[in-house]
């Protein structure tokens, strides 16, 4: 799994902008977030992978799976808001509430954080990262 996020090191043809890409393309993009179904393989990176393989730099690649995560972070939520309105969330609504804000406020730090972080930096520390929790989840759940 950390093999594909190494994929950063593979000499780039191009560096694209996220504006340069076709709808194709983006599908295919789109499409790795399947490979994240697998132990180990992190939805985020391996659509950062399908970037670099498509030719973006690694800002661009790690906006673009940020873009990505998004309808599908929202989904969730939506499809959670009925049980946490109702007699399953009765006293909990301030934990969900403050939970939401400080959920909103990590995420964006973080988006921000990585997305400087790309622009000098390889994914390898995450590669590292992945392999070592796909050998993990591996061996504890064979």
């Amino acid at each position: 799994p950390g093999a594909a996020v190494e994929a950063d090191t593979l000499p780039q043809t191009a560096n694209r902008s996220l504006e340069t890409l076709s709808y194709r393309e983006a599908g295919v993009i789109g499409l790795f977030q399947t490979l994240a179904l697998f132990a180990g393989i992190s939805r985020s990176g391996i659509t950062m992978v399908g970037g670099l393989l498509r030719g973006l730099d690694h800002e661009d690649a790690a906006k673009f799976s940020f873009l990505l995560a998004t309808p599908v972070i929202l989904a969730a939520g939506v499809l959670k808001l009925p049980s946490l309105a109702g007699p399953a969330g009765e006293h909990i609504h301030g934990q969900v509430i403050a939970g939401f804000f400080t959920a909103g406020i990590c995420a964006y730090a973080a988006v921000r954080f990585l997305s400087r972080y790309f622009t000098t930096r390889t994914l390898t520390p995450f590669a590292v990262y992945c392999l070592l929790a796909g050998a993990a989840s591996i061996i504890q759940f064979a």
